[in-house]
């Protein structure tokens, strides 16, 4: 059985005695249900409103021979109304057994395109702290969106790997799938003996009985749903610590992992690319970096918090490159512990990831960051670089190159608009000011005015309406 932290599994004690009181159910006391979306026009289906999230306890058993799972997930949130029902997202052919609010049996339904709605027994009231517990079992869905690619649980060839950005956390558990609504996140799972589990954050012991090994993993800092992972299958693992002293675990499939020193390659480049960042962007935000490399078959690497994940499906012997190393560990600052508050804010994740890759290809003797943003410009004005708003790109191309490239072009002009000393300011300063919470691209422009003075006032506005906010290509 799986264990929250030791303060949240106090409070969850404290709720399971019935030391909180709660309503009858009775919408006439003033009781009323929790919106069934957070309110973002690209997803409107995502997220919920009524409650906070503070913790999600998911305990999950793994079995390859039918690629099925069964899983308890417990929630620890707080309403933000007084409750009569609320909704999580919940998403495929995962077949529940039990609801339980603040241990007592809820009634429950699948509604909508996602929607699990839960009427707990007594209205829960304003301001104070639930726990739900759903248990539920099936072999997980895949979400292969036209426009967005593959997301959601994906088997591979040894066990399963569980990608979420940005739609697919709801098909392994219960959530509120708003990038706004981050938590804290205890995994416990378990595989037959000989495969190893994978998450976020730090290991918290692993033991085996009866022929079944179990792992558990805390991520104690707050991450936003699309930001988990959990990877089962044969891995090499590599435990060690950063010459910063950053405790560093690196992972690679075994099929994978046949050039010689391939496993500490990828750790110590790992450990290189972290330590410089952190030099840049200020101290690194988690308890441990890392990364998975395995074969997902998705065609794409994801900056799961803390430990990034490389599909390098087909390629043996080949670890990520130091420019995509860069990019997601990147991410880790810009996109994991800043977390946008829309999705069409996704250009602070992927603008500064990619100039990421810029600034550390420069670092290490490769192509200057100036020649990256001209190579980059030189693309035809009629390229889908030039097509839509960096600051609002749209539902099906937040992955677009407009979001990554022309993100780091934006970079670069504000650079060279304030000047080195205020842009390597703002890159540092951003990211700590904004630790672990949310913030837009208007939070941003006005935090760059700020650093750079009422002297680059008019000059920003005209730039950032240009590179921002306005389609095709800006004249330099």
């Amino acid at each position: 059985m799986s264990k929250l932290p030791r303060t949240l599994a106090a409070l969850a004690l404290t709720l399971a005695a019935g030391l909180v009181a709660a309503a009858p159910a009775d919408a006439a006391t003033g009781f009323t249900p929790g919106a069934p979306g957070a309110g973002d026009p690209y997803f409107p289906d995502m997220g919920n409103g009524g409650y906070d999230v503070a913790h999600y306890d998911i305990a999950l058993k793994y079995d390859p021979a039918t690629k099925s799972i069964n899983a308890t997930t417990k929630i620890l949130a707080s309403a933000t109304q007084n409750l009569s029902r609320f909704n999580f997202d919940f998403l495929g052919p995962l077949q529940i057994s039990a609801v339980t609010v603040n241990g007592r049996p809820a009634t429950y339904q699948r509604t909508g395109a996602q929607e699990l709605e839960i009427t707990p027994s007594r209205g829960l009231p304003n301001g104070l702290p639930f726990v739900t517990e759903v248990t539920y079992s099936g072999a997980p869905q895949t979400i292969d969106d036209p426009a967005l690619g593959i997301s959601g649980w994906v088997n591979t060839s040894d066990g399963g790997l569980m990608l979420n950005q940005p739609i697919g956390a709801a098909t392994v558990y219960p959530v509120n799938d708003s990038p706004q609504d981050k938590a804290t996140y205890t995994f416990t799972i378990t595989a037959p003996e000989g495969l190893t589990s994978l998450a976020n954050g730090d290991p918290s012991g692993t033991w085996t009985k009866n022929g079944w090994t179990t792992a558990r993993w805390v991520m104690r800092q707050p991450m936003a749903s699309e930001l988990t992972v959990i990877a089962i299958g044969k891995f090499t693992v590599t435990d060690g610590v950063t010459p910063g002293g950053v405790r560093n675990i690196t992972a690679i499939d075994t099929t994978l992992d046949t050039a010689p020193g391939q496993d500490a390659d990828f750790q110590n480049r790992t450990a290189a690319v972290t330590d410089w960042e952190a030099s840049v962007y200020g101290r690194y935000p988690f308890g441990s970096t890392g990364g998975i490399v395995d074969d997902a078959h998705v065609a794409y690497s994801l900056e799961t918090q803390g430990r990034p994940v490389y599909d390098r499906y087909g390629r043996p012997g080949k670890n990520p490159s130091d420019g995509l190393l860069a990019h997601e560990l990147g991410h880790q600052w810009f996109g994991d512990s800043v977390t946008p508050k829309r999705w069409a804010d996704i250009w602070l994740n992927e603008g500064f990831a990619t100039y990421s890759e810029w600034l550390y290809a420069e670092h290490t003797g490769g192509q200057s960051v100036q020649a990256s943003f001209d190579e980059t410009y030189a693309t035809d004005a009629g390229d889908d670089l030039w097509l839509g708003k960096v600051a609002d790109p749209g539902r099906d191309h937040i992955f677009d190159g407009l979001v990554y490239d022309r993100g780091a072009m934006t970079l670069h002009m504000i650079r060279k608009t304030i000047g080195d000393d205020k842009f390597f300011t703002v890159l540092k300063v951003w990211p700590t000011v904004n630790r672990y919470g949310n913030a837009s691209t208007e939070d941003f422009t006005a935090f760059v005015k700020r650093i750079a003075g009422h002297a680059n006032a008019a000059q920003l506005d005209a730039l950032f309406a240009t590179w921002l906010y306005s389609e095709g290509k800006p004249a330099l």
